[in-house]
């Protein structure tokens, strides 16, 4: 290469290749992450739902939003544009010529390098002929032609090419004058773009996000709920729904999702003296504001179920959608205050009736119903004047346990204001209504005997929940088999047995005590002599019941003494020699071993279990889309979530942080630890279970706690107790051995 170093693209080519190379790069990713290809999906999945959740608001305004959403077209529209640039650039970088080639004047005039003058001279005298303008010839390959052969026969040209790579000498442009008009172009908007817009969008970006915790709940709204909850720990339901309307969420100033409007000052008022009493007077800050008092207005005529104008509806939605989880975080910063109380003292920990409420208020949230209505008002074609039927004398129905436990006949008699469809329709909601089991288990994990509870230990209980639909207890009705005239027969004896036992349990308690009197003198009762046998005749023969009775249970105790005599003289027969009693007690020490060497083995085998379940807890991500929520109210898909948590009822406390179970499809393992008590004792608690979408749900189970005094710490430890006479024998035996080593090594001598 004669010299060069740089080639300027005047053409401006090279630019396409860049083009095209920048186009794919956003094309190609944007179509795999953002073709909207889930939209069928998206429509399946709304028709499987809809014999359940067809009257559901978050169902009809989700079908209403992807029947009229434009966005999927307008994803798929500028994605195909993107395509077709990328192509349209391909194809232009596909004809272009390479005008990247080093300048050569000898290939020009078509001759090899190092030819004479007069070569040179001969061939470009054939081919200007060739080429010239006048004779038809192509202009620029004449021109090109005249600039070659001025290289090879000007001196100074052709220093000029050797040293610059250009007959012309070195070029005076600048950089950016070598560039075209659309280069320019391309430059500003890449300049405007990198160091103008997207500073300001990374710094818009970051100044709104530093106001939200990671809950994407407002800063100031937590510490407004951390308020309120240190200010009243027993907080009631009224005072609840005022702090949590009272959420910066929806104060136009802090988030402009939230909108006061004009019409408000009429609407809002109305609603008021439709309500009631719900603290308008009230003049503590933030409660007498217009936003916290609109929010609230709002969730009691959510609650209430009463009908708005569409603005209102509107507003009223948006405040319906923030409930669940700024609910959720003010349990978060109950339970904060509490492990504060717990751990500082001196603190006023929030009572339990405080966060409960919040639980309960969730789920009157999300199913639209105050907190004394019945929960069988969730259930589709329900009203106020319906429940009269269920709570009759007939029937007793208050929860929906109770509608589901009747059988087909009474519920269809009892629900005879429905006509056929409705009533196949209540059907199919309740029995898509979850039913939990749990169970528990209680141990000390990490310790010797992990049964055993010591004062101050780490406490671990291992909760299975098991989520069935309600619907299978209907299936186990219907497969139960038809009654026969034997099965009619068997019932009407065990029927006769049940009300006999049920008469001797209601016995008093005189009765039993009288009972177990005549036992114990049965049983000390000498050998019946002649003179009593006679007498007991006698009274046979005048039918005395009682009698009989009385000598029927001598006569099977003295059997039963006679037989425990029998087996004490087998035993006293059977005993053999010493050694075989030996060999006895030796088989059950083996046996005994065994027993506790395999009960290690299995407190081994769960203590590695439950290690490899933490860490698999902790790789796994689940998804919190578990099953979709019955509400007919609430405006968006829920799904179902639940608390666990363990609470001392009788004083009110917290024992264990609530855990937000949000992964339970099938079934699910939840570990709740808490530090046992410091006093020895028995207690008392709960594992309680909370819907926080479902009302009438909710399981208490009992949980009794055992604790013992704590083992005294070692100081030193029986296996590193060696006695001195074993350090004398062990000295005595290293001294034998290298004597006798010594005298080894005198005989090979």
């Amino acid at each position: 290469m004669a010299g060069q170093q740089f080639q300027y693209d005047d053409s401006g080519n090279t630019f396409f290749y860049f083009l095209t190379s920048f186009v794919g790069l956003i094309v190609i990713p944007a179509t795999y992450y953002l073709w909207p290809r889930d939209q069928n999906a998206e429509q399946l999945r709304l028709k499987s739902l809809r014999r359940v959740h067809g009257r559901c608001l978050w169902y009809r305004l989700r079908l209403m939003k992807s029947q009229q959403s434009i966005v999927p077209t307008l994803k798929k529209a500028a994605l195909l544009f993107g395509w077709a640039v990328f192509l349209f650039l391909a194809y232009k970088v596909s004809k272009l010529d390479r005008e990247y080639q080093e300048y050569n004047p000898y290939e020009v005039l078509k001759l090899e390098a190092g030819a004479s003058i007069a070569e040179i001279k001969k061939q470009y005298r054939v081919l200007s002929l060739k080429h010239h303008p006048d004779k038809g010839g192509d202009e620029a390959m004449f021109m090109k032609l005249a600039k070659a052969y001025s290289a090879l026969t000007n001196e100074e040209s052709r220093n000029n090419w050797e040293m610059y790579g250009n007959p012309d000498g070195p070029r005076g442009d600048s950089f950016f004058n070598l560039l075209t008009y659309f280069q320019r172009s391309v430059l500003l908007v890449y300049g405007l773009a990198f160091m103008v817009i997207l500073p300001v969008v990374v710094g818009t970006w970051w100044y709104r996000s530093i106001r939200y915790s990671g809950d994407q709940i407002l800063i100031n709204t937590t510490q407004l709920f951390m308020h309120f909850m240190y200010k009243t720990p027993t907080m009631n339901m009224k005072r609840l729904v005022m702090v949590l309307t009272a959420a910066f969420e929806f104060d136009p100033r802090s988030n402009k999702e939230a909108i006061i409007r004009p019409t408000d000052n009429i609407e809002v008022p109305q609603l008021i003296r439709e309500l009631g009493n719900i603290n308008v007077k009230k003049k503590e800050p933030p409660f007498c504001y217009p936003y916290s008092l609109k929010a609230r207005v709002l969730l009691l005529t959510h609650l209430a179920r009463m009908d708005v104008s569409e603005n209102v509806e509107e507003d009223q939605r948006f405040v319906m959608k923030k409930c669940p989880a700024l609910l959720q975080e003010i349990i978060n910063v109950g339970c904060q205050l509490t492990m504060m109380a717990t751990s500082r003292g001196g603190l006023r920990a929030p009572r339990l009736s405080s966060i409960e409420n919040c639980m309960k208020l969730s789920q009157m949230v999300v199913q639209g119903l105050q907190e004394a209505k019945s929960p069988l008002l969730q259930l589709p074609h329900f009203e106020e004047e319906h429940l009269r039927y269920c709570i009759s004398k007939k029937y007793k129905v208050r929860t929906l346990q109770d509608l589901v436990s009747l059988k087909d006949s009474d519920r269809r008699n009892m629900l005879r204001f429905l006509g056929e469809e409705k009533y196949e329709e209540v059907l199919a909601v309740l029995g898509s209504f979850p039913y939990i089991n749990m169970e528990t288990k209680l141990q000390v994990l990490d310790d010797e005997d992990s049964n055993n509870i010591t004062a101050g230990s780490i406490v671990t209980v291992t909760v299975t929940l098991t989520r069935k639909r309600m619907s299978e207890m209907f299936e186990k009705e219907e497969d139960a088999p038809p009654p026969t005239e034997e099965t009619n027969a068997e019932e009407v004896q065990g029927d006769a047995k049940t009300n006999k036992t049920k008469v001797w349990q209601n016995k008093n308690k005189g009765a039993k005590k009288a009972a177990k009197s005549k036992k114990k003198k049965l049983t000390k009762k000498k050998p019946v002599t002649q003179q009593q046998a006679k007498g007991d005749k006698a009274k046979q023969a005048n039918g005395n019941v009682a009698g009989n009775d009385v000598a029927a249970a001598s006569k099977a105790e003295e059997d039963d003494l006679s037989d425990k005599g029998s087996e004490s003289d087998e035993a006293e027969g059977n005993k053999d020699s010493p050694s075989e009693r030996d060999e006895e007690s030796d088989k059950q020490s083996d046996t005994e071993v065994d027993e506790i060497a395999g009960d290690d083995e299995e407190e081994w085998e769960a203590l590695q279990q439950s290690i490899q379940r933490r860490e698999r807890a902790l790789l796994e991500t689940k998804s919190k889309v578990t099953h979709p929520v019955y509400s007919l109210y609430f405006p968006e898909e829920k799904q179902e979530w639940w608390w666990l948590y363990i609470a001392d009822r009788k004083e009110q406390t917290l024992v264990s942080m609530p855990n937000h179970v949000c992964t339970l499809k099938d079934t699910e393992e939840v570990e709740l630890k808490f530090p046992a008590p410091s006093k020895t004792g028995n207690y008392q608690y709960s594992v309680i279970l909370r819907s926080d979408s479902f009302m009438g749900l909710d399981q208490i189970k009992p949980l009794k706690l055992e604790v013992h005094e704590a083992k005294a710490l070692m100081d030193n430890h029986p296996q590193w107790d060696i006695p001195e006479t074993e350090e004398e024998e062990d000295d005595q035996e290293d001294s034998d051995g290298i004597e006798e080593s010594e005298e080894d090594e005198e005989d090979n001598d």
